[in-house]
């Protein structure tokens, strides 16, 4: 199975690699622009695959494309690759606006491409475990430290995590939503959106100037409590709080769904079935992030 890697940053290297130089039966090839990268990373991970031009990549038969890639050249590259008639996964999120990945989205449906979005939280195991436990009440935060921004660039490359996961987790349809959040000299602070719907609520905030980075997802209802801390410990209480945490041999990439999404992703190009994550439901995603960028700025105003 060829699988190219288009983009090999910091994210790319210490999370999708290692994933994938373990699998047996891939056939590894590399993409950046930058020689001097593609050949150290070639040699870390003893891929000889390896290619400086996006026409060289897509030339080579390839059966799927991870794209991890800057933000900003999402739309030209996966576009190129779904064109190509490649199943393609993408990391979060897909563009910098709702357009550009509705954009995408119409283009992999028309060429019945696969398109998947690196929403990898939706398979981090302390996570996705919430899915079969009392959801009426859902509160996520992520945290920074100095890292106040433009709030484009703090909703689509952050904040997009807490959206997605609100929306993974929402017991049933959202039927309305509050945006709150405080902006000084046009950088964002903080952001803090509420969801609910028939008998629930779920709240996600993000504090660029916390102090701290940290990341907890708290759901509750029916008397029980299940509490996620950075990804690792689960806290269950009903009576007295049971603590179950991360084996220390447990890999950071399984502990955040990065291995789980990815195989999902694989497994699905072989069976030729559809994307792990739907296209659609990622799209609203982005759909919701716009609504909290243009409510932040009108906010601000």
């Amino acid at each position: 199975m060829k699988v190219g890697v288009i983009g090999l940053g910091d994210i790319a290297q210490k999370a999708y690699l290692p994933v994938l130089a373990a699998q047996p039966g891939l056939d590894l090839h590399l993409h950046t622009r930058t020689r001097a990268t593609l050949d150290r990373v070639g040699d870390t991970y003893r891929v000889p695959h390896r290619h400086t031009t996006l026409d060289d990549l897509l030339g080579q038969g390839l059966d799927a494309a991870f794209v991890h890639a800057p933000t900003a050249d999402h739309i030209r590259i996966a576009a190129r690759v779904i064109e190509a008639g490649v199943p393609v996964y993408v990391d979060k999120p897909l563009a910098r606006d709702a357009e550009g990945a509705r954009t995408l989205v119409e283009l992999a449906e028309r060429h019945g491409v696969p398109l998947t979005a690196g929403f990898n939280r939706r398979y981090a195991p302390g996570y996705a475990q919430c899915l079969d436990h009392p959801r009426d009440l859902v509160l996520m935060q992520k945290n920074r430290v100095g890292l106040a921004d433009d709030p484009r660039e703090v909703v689509f490359d952050d904040f997009i995590h807490v959206v997605d996961t609100l929306r993974f987790l929402a017991p049933g349809p959202v039927e309305q939503v509050r945006v709150s959040a405080r902006t000084v000299g046009g950088l964002l602070h903080h952001v803090v959106l509420h969801l609910s719907g028939d008998g629930f609520t779920a709240i996600g905030s993000m504090n660029r100037m916390s102090g701290s980075v940290e990341e907890s997802l708290d759901v509750s209802g029916g008397d029980r409590r299940r509490q996620v801390l950075n990804l690792a410990e689960v806290v269950d209480h009903k009576g007295q709080p049971s603590v179950r945490r991360r084996g220390d041999w447990v890999p950071v990439a399984r502990q955040r769904g990065i291995e789980q999404i990815t195989l999902a992703f694989l497994d699905a190009v072989r069976a030729g079935a559809g994307s792990p994550v739907d296209a659609r439901d990622a799209l609203a995603t982005h759909e919701l992030c716009e609504r909290v960028v243009t409510e932040v700025r009108e906010q601000a105003a």
